[in-house]
């Protein structure tokens, strides 16, 4: 099972960013993606997560009208679009994988987790 990470990089304060993550090894259909993102020196923290299957996605409050989740399913791609973005969005940025997403999985982490992607926020 794997989970890849793309399309980070800088980016000014206000601009966007869209990352993505490729999942393959996985029935797509089935799972729960999510992001999480972290700083180092601080605590990991889930951002956003998607159900494959429905559709169903969940936000954390500090993302909400900010960051949309979203999957392409013949791709077998989950993208976090990220929108008027802040220095203090820095981070490396994870995609995890399981098989539900809401807040507590969100908040202790997934089963499968990609290598990370960092994004940078200049102010």
């Amino acid at each position: 099972v794997q989970l890849v990470e793309s399309g980070g990089g800088l980016v000014q304060a206000g601009g966007s960013l869209r990352v993505s993550c490729l999942a393959s090894g996985f029935t797509f259909s089935h799972l729960a993606v999510g992001w999480f993102r972290q700083v180092p020196g601080k605590e990991r923290e889930g951002l956003a997560c998607i159900s494959i299957d429905d559709g169903g996605t969940y936000y954390v409050d500090s993302v909400k009208g900010r960051f949309t989740i979203s999957s392409d399913n013949a791709k077998n791609m989950v993208y976090l679009q990220m929108n008027r973005l802040e220095p203090e969005d820095t981070a490396v940025y994870y995609c995890a994988a399981d098989g539900l997403c809401n807040d507590y999985f969100l908040r202790v982490g997934m089963d499968y987790w990609g290598k990370g992607i960092s994004v940078t926020v200049s102010s």
